[in-house]
């Protein structure tokens, strides 16, 4: 082969590695360009209004201030305040959703009759609109005609109380439904991973002896800690961007007992009209959720080296 040739054959190699990378551009735009009007450009639009003085009905034109918003907002003890629920919120519901979820797919994984039938009813809460499982509980958590206030009547165990409207009692509400309606994501997500662990482990370690507890430290976690992590952290972030749900419940109330942090920026933006001061929070929320990602990235990536 003379050098002209191979010359041209690495020519004509580039030039269809450039026309299939052309391609697979070609393929992706159509799934990339909602990404980036939907996702990225509000995403940039909202940060860059952090900086400015953006306001509901005034006549002058809007201004750049900098970090004046962020420096508000550290002094902001209403938005801390917020914050502090927004955590509380976000791990009352994560943790309690993990462990439930975990148990109820352990008893769908083993063969029970009509598990058919189990498996579609555990499913239902994620399938309803989180608006209609808001005005569900309502009714449920209705003080005079509520479905739990005449239950725990009935029981002799207290009179019937203002669950939702209650200082005491709100927030602790508002996590028992959260728990209620994010589980069944959950436990689909744990039943897969059970599902793909070989059954051939557990008979090997039965004949070895170990019991049911010992089974599932050494056989079932170690299959099902990737999706157990990734579920986990997933629904920490979207517990703490929660908004509908709570929205529907209380709007917040009483006396801001449930106000989580995005019910707090929507309030600023939407009720007093403070669009650059309801940025500068969102900016702040996303830097939390950042936060979380990078240390689940980065205990996903030991735990590749380890392993």
């Amino acid at each position: 082969m003379t050098l002209a040739t191979a010359t041209k054959r690495s020519a004509n190699g580039a030039s269809a590695r450039r026309g299939a990378d052309h391609g697979a551009w070609f393929l992706v735009l159509p799934a990339l360009i909602p990404i980036l009007v939907l996702s990225v450009g509000p995403l940039l639009y909202g940060i860059t209004l952090a900086f400015t003085d953006s306001q509901s009905g005034r006549t002058e034109p809007t201004q750049w201030v900098g970090a004046l918003n962020f420096q508000d907002l550290l002094h902001d003890t209403l938005f801390w305040d917020s914050f502090r629920i927004g955590l509380i919120w976000a791990f009352g519901v994560t943790v309690p959703q993990f462990f439930l979820a975990l148990g109820l797919a352990l008893l769908l994984n083993q063969p029970l009759r009509m598990r058919w039938l189990a498996r579609a009813l555990a499913i239902i809460p994620w399938a309803m609109p989180e608006v209609v499982v808001g005005i569900m509980w309502r009714l449920v958590y209705h003080p005079d005609a509520g479905v739990l206030n005449e239950t725990l009547s009935n029981l002799g165990l207290g009179e019937g109380k203002d669950w939702l409207t209650g200082t005491a009692t709100a927030l602790f509400a508002v996590i028992v439904v959260g728990v209620w309606a994010g589980m069944p994501q959950t436990t689909v997500a744990l039943l897969a991973g059970l599902q793909n662990t070989p059954r051939e482990l557990h008979e090997a370690a039965a004949m070895d002896g170990a019991g049911a507890w010992r089974r599932f430290r050494t056989v079932t976690w170690p299959a099902i800690k990737p999706i157990a992590l990734a579920i986990t952290a997933l629904n920490f972030i979207w517990n703490f961007n929660s908004f509908a749900l709570v929205y529907v419940l209380t709007q917040g109330g009483p006396g801001g007992r449930t106000r989580l942090p995005m019910l707090f920026a929507y309030e600023e933006a939407f009720r007093y009209g403070q669009f650059g001061y309801a940025a500068a929070m969102g900016c702040v929320m996303v830097a939390v959720i950042s936060v979380i990602l990078a240390f689940y990235l980065v205990g996903r990536l030991k735990g590749g080296d380890e392993s």
